[in-house]
């Protein structure tokens, strides 16, 4: 190996570290993933949530109104 890549911190020196290097890269990205994966997960619940929390509130609002919710959209005339 060179004297840049010798001196260098991250680079591995035989296998072994090599090895190490790899394991401990991957189960990085594996956390990141993780993370990543759960936030996701939790902002589609949100999003869910809000969807069903607008239905709601339009389906009271078209009832105050007096108008049929499921008639506006099954007497599309073709």
């Amino acid at each position: 190996m060179s004297d840049a890549q010798a001196s260098s911190g991250d680079v591995p020196e035989n296998a072994q570290d090599l090895t190490i290097f790899v394991q401990n890269l991957l189960e990085q990205m594996q956390q990141r993933f993780n993370q990543m994966s759960t936030s996701i997960i939790g902002r589609i619940d949100e999003m869910g949530n809000r969807i069903d929390d607008l239905e709601k509130s339009i389906g009271d609002l078209m009832q105050q109104a007096g108008v049929d919710p499921k008639g506006s959209l099954d007497d599309d005339p073709k």
